[in-house]
């Protein structure tokens, strides 16, 4: 039945959702890649619609920005839909000088400072593995397609706006171990090892710290292709 967050009917979504930030992202998603995309969900405006990319059903919807958001709706989609794996497909700004703006990265770990997981049901990890078979899937999907695919550690942080004063960003990059960073990864890798299911995130670099470059808002809405199309490619063989 319809949660609060999403009104689609059981049975609406395929077994694999791509899962993007911005819900025009998922939008741009549907409409470009998937065939007879039928749009099942639009509370608060969090499109999700569900299609076939080369046959094989597919869902796409948004997770809004930050832990509690993607937490929500991945839960429900795990919980209340049957849905077994989600990749989210995300912007991350870059802590390392040998990760460059639109390098595509695979998230390998996931440390946050975050309370999520305490909160949910007691965990006080502060690192989170995603799914060991889906890493395997999109790495040998991107070495199949010529995709070249980097390897990463991301800092899942609550914090947009960090105040220097308490943590430099080279303080948060020695302390996390990490060589990116964005704010969803850690929430979803914990509702799929609580829930049994199955997750992975692939990042498009959006900015970088080390160099001060950035893609613009649009770009990030339609131009990350190349993570879009490795994650439709894999998402058909999971």
């Amino acid at each position: 039945m319809p949660t609060p967050h999403i009104s689609a009917p059981q049975g609406a979504f395929a077994k694999t959702v791509l899962m993007a930030g911005d819900p025009l992202r998922a939008k741009f998603v549907a409409e470009k890649y998937l065939q007879e995309a039928t749009m099942v969900t639009a509370v608060r405006n969090m499109y999700g619609y569900t299609g076939t990319y080369k046959g094989r059903p597919i869902s796409v919807m948004g997770s809004g920005m930050g832990m509690p958001s993607i937490g929500i709706y991945s839960y429900e989609l795990y919980d209340v839909y049957g849905v077994e794996n989600i990749v989210r497909i995300g912007s991350a700004g870059s802590y390392r000088e040998s990760l460059n703006v639109m390098d595509v990265v695979l998230v390998n770990q996931s440390y946050s400072d975050s309370t999520y997981a305490r909160m949910m049901n007691g965990c006080i990890d502060k690192v989170i593995m995603p799914s060991p078979e889906l890493n395997e899937i999109i790495t040998q999907t991107a070495v199949e397609r010529n995709v070249p695919l980097k390897l990463a550690a991301v800092h899942s942080t609550d914090v947009f706006y960090v105040d220097p004063r308490m943590e430099s960003f080279l303080q948060l990059r020695d302390r996390t171990k990490a060589d990116c960073v964005e704010m969803e990864s850690f929430a979803l890798f914990h509702n799929a090892n609580v829930l049994g299911r199955r997750a992975a995130c692939l990042l498009t670099i959006s900015d970088s710290f080390c160099t001060k470059t950035e893609i613009s808002s649009a770009e990030r809405e339609t131009s990350l292709t190349v993570m879009i199309e490795l994650a439709l490619e894999s998402a058909i063989r999971f």
